[in-house]
Formats: structure tokens, sequence, C-alpha cells
């Protein structure tokens, strides 16, 4: 239950829907109780059972209940049968009926209520999960999967509405209305009520030791969930490789192989579910059973119960059974609720390893340097940067060259604080920037990626993720900018052509340009070029290269480059090997060395 109570904060903002639930199943349990009692004057019309009485009986406590309201009802009976027989039975028939209608009135007003807090809940939960999705590091997704990140946000949330939040009709309704009942059989007969409760708590071991493997049955389910969820997103992000390669076999089996585990975990957890109802309902007719026996006894032989009474006894046993059932069918759906639960509250209790310190420095501009001294960094457990050093002032452009896992694109990922550094100090105007508010430290900064990450929406929607505030005017400057209002202009919609998935309906160059553009939007005094060029061909790269020309200048920038070509009017050089810095220089000075960097040069050049 500690999950249940974690969730329950939820339902905080709507305790006013709560209550007028709560009081609504009162009302409901009441009304319930009150609709079977009120055939016992009408049974006792039909049998001619009522003693004529002329005066009005009078209280005498709790304990005489039973013998006031039959005498009172007889005192009635006399009353209206003054006037006729047939007008007792109409109004019998019709306190039946206003009965069974308050009853069914307060339980739809119940429900109307719970709809609102139950949906609330729902929407709080995810918009939370979406928050905390958004706010963990990079490094966080790089060890999970998409897919069970999508499930937990979807079906795990679902589920926690259909199983703990359904407990929320049943915490007040069902208990009461067993109550009531309960109340309403002692008053009509305490020997035979204790008589049956001896087989409840037998009845409700048996139910118990069925619901014990739920938790841990529904724990693989949504694991599994997970899991084909993943080999689904990746299936979609792949679909190229995954034609090209003939390799649609190989994703088919594996999705077969996980839907295949799906299967046999749920048809064990559902039909472990199902048997709660039959067997529940089982033993509830063996105490119903019991009740005619014993019951049955009281009336034909002791002659201590009256016949309509009898039957009113079990007309209220008998509504125990469906609470009864329906509490019984809530307490799996706890344990298949903890489950859920546990998963959903592991991301929104996941702690993000990258904070803002209580005092951070909201940074508004850029005057001098960025300073990186003397940084270690390890993604796992190798380190891919040594002890490294590098000063970008104000106004420049420093490159970063070198093999493949060299460690370029680590120090993109440091200066954006997508990681924290294990060892040594990034600074910007002398302040480390882990004393500088994210939000500021990356309103500073713009960035673009060698993969062109742009979303299914038009182009001017993808560009307002860098000024949300940005004019018309200000979108197309900065198209023209990025030489991408060439083919803007022309498309059908212009900035409000949707692109598609991932930018899809553009080529390569053209999504790139697009993301160029976005970053020249936002206008940031530092830039952050990671390959931004690698994936082009020659005539997409002439064209983003001059608009990353236009873009860097009088801006300080950090390139890292794959090609060469892109990076020979850079201030600054710096060519890193296994994550140390082997030369530094201008393009010809590095040349002239004929070291590494020359070497490099010699390589693109044959190719």
């Amino acid at each position: 239950m500690k999950y249940f109570k974690k969730i329950l904060k939820y339902a905080q903002p709507y305790k006013g829907y709560a209550w007028m639930n709560i009081i609504s199943n009162i009302f409901y349990a009441l009304f319930g109780t009150l609709a079977m009692v009120s055939l016992f004057p009408m049974l006792s019309v039909l049998f001619d059972n009522t003693k004529r009485r002329e005066t009005a009986p009078k209280w005498d406590g709790l304990i005489n209940a039973k013998d006031y309201f039959e005498e009172y009802l007889n005192f009635f009976v006399t009353q209206q049968a003054q006037e006729g027989t047939q007008d007792v039975l109409i109004f019998m028939v019709i306190l039946v009926i206003g009965m069974f209608l308050l009853k069914n009135l307060f339980g739809y007003l119940a429900m109307y209520f719970i709809t609102f807090l139950r949906n609330g809940v729902l929407k709080d939960l995810r918009n939370d999960l979406y928050k905390k999705t958004v706010d963990l590091p990079v490094s966080f997704y790089s060890e999970k999967r998409k897919g069970d990140t999508i499930a937990r946000i979807t079906s795990d949330v679902l589920e926690i509405q259909h199983s703990f939040l359904s407990i929320l009709e049943l915490i007040v309704r069902e208990p009461l209305t067993i109550l009531f009942a309960i109340v309403a059989m002692l008053l009509i007969s305490a020997k035979l009520t204790l008589f049956v409760f001896i087989f409840i708590p037998i009845s409700g071991l048996i139910i118990s030791r069925i619901g014990k493997s739920l938790k841990k049955k529904s724990d693989r389910v949504q694991k599994e969930q997970g899991y084909f969820l993943s080999i689904l997103e990746e299936t979609l992000g792949g679909l190229k490789i995954i034609k090209g390669f003939n390799a649609e076999g190989i994703f088919n089996r594996k999705f077969n192989s996980s839907t295949s585990r799906f299967y046999k975990y749920s048809n064990s957890l559902v039909n472990r579910q199902n048997l709660a109802s039959p067997t529940s309902e089982f033993l509830g007719i063996v105490v119903i059973a019991v009740i005619l026996w014993y019951g049955g006894h009281m009336v034909l032989v002791e002659k201590s119960l009256q016949p309509e009474l009898f039957i009113v006894y079990m007309g209220l046993a008998y509504q125990i059974l469906t609470p009864a059932k329906a509490i019984s069918k809530a307490s799996y759906g706890v344990k298949k609720g903890n489950a859920a639960a546990e998963r959903v509250l592991e991301i929104l209790e996941t702690e993000s390893t990258i904070q803002d310190l209580p005092n951070a420095t909201e940074k508004e501009g850029f005057n001098d340097k960025i300073d990186i001294q003397n940084i270690s960094f390890k993604y796992e457990d190798e380190y891919v940067l040594h002890d490294f050093s590098l000063t970008v002032p104000k106004g420049h452009t420093v490159a970063l060259v070198g093999q493949s896992g060299s460690g370029k694109s680590t120090i993109a990922n440091l200066l954006t604080r997508f990681y924290d550094v294990n060892k040594g100090a990034i600074t910007i105007d002398g302040l480390d920037i882990k004393s500088i508010s994210q939000k500021s430290l990356r309103g500073l900064l713009g960035l673009v990626t060698q993969d062109s990450i742009l979303f299914n929406d038009t182009i001017k929607e993808n560009l307002l993720v860098a000024k949300e505030t940005a004019t018309n005017e200000e979108i197309e400057e900065a198209l023209k900018i990025a030489n991408a209002w060439e083919f803007v202009k022309d498309l059908p919609k212009g900035t409000d052509t949707n692109i598609g998935d991932s930018g899809n309906k553009l080529s390569g160059g053209q999504k790139q340009r697009l993301s160029i553009a976005r970053a020249v939007l936002k206008n940031p005094p530092i830039m952050i070029l990671d390959e931004a060029t690698s994936a082009l061909d020659t005539e997409s790269e002439r064209l983003v290269q001059d608009a990353l020309e236009k873009m860097m200048k009088n801006r300080t920038s950090v390139v890292i480059a794959h090609r060469l070509s892109t990076i020979q009017n850079a201030d600054k050089i710096v060519v890193l090997s296994k994550g140390k810095i082997v030369e530094q220089g201008k393009h010809t000075e590095l040349l002239a060395k004929k070291g590494v960097y020359h070497s490099l040069v010699e390589m693109q050049s044959l190719a």
C-alpha cells in the first residue's frame, strides 16, 4: 500500500470531488439497505402478518429498535387499512420504488464526482511524468529503453487508473453497504448473523491466497510490454536500414519472441485474476446456503423468526455479496497497480545527476572567455578525456578535430552540461558552469548537431523552439542567413508547411539549413557546431558552410569538425587523439609541422 499512498497525493487538488463522492456513497449505501428493508412492510401486508395497533409505540433505545419499527409498522398499517387495503399496497409499492430510485440516483452521483478525480489524477500524473522525462539528463536515456519509458507513461498510468483509483470508489461505498446491511441483519436476528460470520474469515483467507502472486506476475507483463514497444520504436526509427539489409526476418523474430512471452505472462496473470470472481461468488453462495439451512430451521422449527423477515434477511445477505466481490476484486487490482505504480514512481523519484545549485547564478551575457581547465571525463569506466585544457576567447572560432572516438563530441556535451565533468572545471567569464543555472547557461549557447533534430510540425513551429516570441520577419531573416529561404519560399505553404516525422519530407541539406536557421533565430553569443556538415553532399555542404560562416560572424564558436576543409579559417585548430591535445595552432601552422593534422588533411585529400 506504500505506493498507493504516494499516488494518492495526486488526489489532493480534487478533494472537493472526493468529499462529494463520499457523501453520495454514504447515501447510496444507506438507501441500498433501506430499499431491502422496505420490502418487509410490503411482504408483511401481503402475508397478512400485521397485528392491529391503535396507538403509536414509544422509542425505547437502540437495543429494542427492531421491536419499535415492527410495532410502528403495525400501527401505520392499521391506520392505512382504515382507508382501504388497496391504499396500503400502493403506498408500500411507492415506498419500495422510492428507496431504489434514491439508491441509484446517489450511485450515479458518486460515479459522476469520482470521474473528475480519477481523470484529474491521471492528467497530473502524466504531466509530472512528462516533465520528469524532459528534466532527466541525457545520460539517463543512454541506459534506458525509450519504449519502456513510453510504456510507463501510457499503459502503466492507465493500470494505476483501473486499479488504484478504482479503490477510491470502493473505500466508502462497499464497506458502508456491508456495514448498513450487517446492522439491519443484526436487528433482524443477531443469532443468525453471528452464526454466518463464523464462515467469513475462512472465505477471506482463501481469496487472499489467490492474490499473493499477482504483483510479481503483473510486473513481468509490464516489463515485457516496455520491451516490445522499444523494438517497435527502434523499427520505425531504423526502417530504411531494416529494409536495405533485408533484416525484416531478424526484427520479426525479435518482436514475435517478445509478444510470445507477453502472451504467456498475460495468460498467467489474467487467469489468476479471473479466479477471483468465481471463487468469491462460490464462497458467497456457500454462505447463502448456510443461511438458508440455519435460518430455515429458525423459521420452520424454532418459529423464532418471521418468514417475511427471513426473506428480507436473505436479500440483505445477498446484497453483501456484490460489495464483498468488488472488494476482493479491488484487492487484486491493488496488487496489479502496485507493480505499475512502482514503475511510474521509479521515474518520478529518480534524482537527476545534473542539478542546479540552490544559489545558482542567472547569467545573462558573455563578456570574456570560455576556459576549460584540466578536465577529465568518463561515460562509464574508461576516461575519454584526460587532463584537457583549452581557452576560447570571446569572438574567436576554435575547431576541434581528430579521429572518431578522440573525444570531440564529448567537449560539446560537457559545454552544454548534458554531462558533468569528473575532474577539473569549465568556466564562462570565470564562473564555473556548475554554478550557473542550466536554463541561463543553455540560453547563452546555440547548438547545431550532425543529426538534424527536427519535429513533426511546420517549419515555423520548428524554428519557434529557439525563440517562442519571434515574428514572421525574424523567422524569414533567420532562414535567409541559413540559406534556407530559397527552398522554403517555394513550398506550398511556405513556413507553415509540415516537414514530417524528423523532417523526412526534406533533403539532408535542407534539414541541416533549418537547424542552422533555428540557431540563428536564437541569436546566442556562443555557438557549438557538432560536425554540422559531415553528413552532406558537396553542393549541400557548400550552402551549409556558407550559412555557418554567416552565422559565426562576430560570435564565439566551438566547431567540432569531421571535414577539415570547413575549418581552415578558424582562429585555432585543436587536434585530439585518445582524449588528449596532440597539436594546436592555425591551419597553415599545423600543415607546416607535418604532424597529425597534416596526416588527417592528406587522408581526406586522397579520399
